[in-house]
């Protein structure tokens, strides 16, 4: 969880009171209340007063004043809202306000998931988030237009896995920012969401299950068309769009879009590596080993391709075992594409990557090739992970 940060500098809350010659008896009592810090016996006054008098002005902006110190963010804001369709005599405190509740609520939220990041506990983790949630929600409401709140919102609702909650401020973020990381986040979210809904349908079969698992990908693909439009090097989009394909069934569609892509941008090494994905997945192998092959060329240094690249050549060499042993056949052509596959998969655990089903899968190449000392250690190394 990353530390977020408070702001430096905070405006100072000052009451700006006007005084007007005609003033009621309720009105005077309020000011006095105030004064003394008596804020509910102030409100008492000031509702009889906007009872009788529903056009004063100042009322509301003291009921907006004393809301706000009261922690009322929102009532604040109505009372303000109020005052501000009657007159504009308060609109510089008001707006002064705005500002300083805005700070107010960012700073604590801030302290409140910088807590959380510091608690073992995951009940307490998820309350201090909420909480935090909470006046990060606050801050937005009297400053619409700060996106760092808006960034904070989305990711405190993320770490606690309420990802339909981070909708609402990530869609801001592409709207008012139009960034590709948290174009990448709003469609993860959708993807990730279609996923977990179409898990609960293979559990109860529900057809509602199914639809709804569907339009979550649909809304996944269209935030992330729209983002590989913008930014047509960004990784991550284009790896997020593949897999949204992918689920949604839409290999074809997927297919066209990547090799469409390597047409047009044949040394764009994330649009091979993208068409490679989808071809390892349609077991295409021969053809994802060219791809990878030229993600690598064009960046010899490109872990996740050379990765795959690996993969691919173990799970073609399975392929073609399976295929001899169904044919009853004594030939071990398949042992060629497992060999190629070893210095693939150790340049990629030379990047430090601590995985059980990495370590796994080297003990089975390993073992398919007789290599029975490697294969125990890489066994053992997968065990020691789990």
């Amino acid at each position: 969880m990353k530390k977020l940060f408070l702001l430096t500098s905070l405006l100072a809350m000052v009451l700006g009171m006007m005084a007007f010659q005609c003033s009621s008896a309720d009105l005077t009592s309020a000011r006095m209340y105030i004064n003394n810090n008596n804020y509910d016996k102030a409100k008492e006054s000031l509702l009889k007063e906007v009872e009788k008098n529903p056009s004063n002005e100042e009322a509301y902006y003291l009921l907006g004043y004393i809301s706000g110190e009261q922690g009322e963010v929102e009532a604040m804001l109505g009372y303000f809202d109020k005052a501000m369709t009657i007159g504009n005599k308060f609109e510089k405190d008001i707006v002064q306000s705005k500002n300083y509740y805005w700070a107010t609520s960012f700073n604590k939220g801030v302290a409140l998931y910088n807590r959380a990041s510091k608690t073992t506990d995951a009940d307490s983790v998820k309350s201090f988030i909420l909480m935090a949630a909470d006046q990060f929600e606050n801050a937005i409401k009297c400053e619409p237009d700060s996106l760092m709140t808006y960034e904070n919102l989305a990711y405190a609702y993320i770490n606690i896995g309420e990802g339909e909650k981070a909708v609402k401020p990530l869609t801001t973020l592409v709207e008012k920012k139009g960034d590709a990381q948290n174009t990448a986040l709003l469609g993860e979210v959708y993807l990730n969401k279609g996923i977990e809904v179409y898990n609960k349908f293979v559990s109860s079969k529900n057809k509602q299950d199914s639809a709804a698992a569907f339009g979550y990908y649909d809304k996944a693909i269209n935030v992330l068309e729209k983002g590989r439009e913008s930014f047509p090097n960004d990784g991550n989009i284009l790896l997020l769009l593949s897999n949204a394909y992918i689920n949604a069934n839409k290999i074809d569609v997927a297919m066209d879009a990547f090799k469409a892509g390597v047409e047009q941008e044949p040394d764009n090494k994330y649009y091979r590596y993208n068409y490679g994905v989808l071809l390892l997945n349609d077991k295409k192998f021969a053809n994802a080993e060219t791809q990878f092959k030229k993600a690598i060329e064009i960046d010899p240094e490109y872990t996740n391709a050379i990765y795959n690249l690996g993969v691919t050549y173990f799970r073609w060499g399975v392929q073609m075992r399976d295929e001899a042993e169904a044919a009853e056949s004594n030939s071990e052509e398949y042992k060629e594409k497992l060999k190629l596959a070893i210095p693939y998969m150790e340049k990629y655990l030379e990047t430090g990557e601590e995985d059980a089903a990495l370590w796994e899968l080297m003990g089975k190449i390993y073992g398919n090739l007789g290599m029975s000392e490697k294969s125990t250690e890489a066994f053992n190394k997968a065990d020691a992970l789990r």
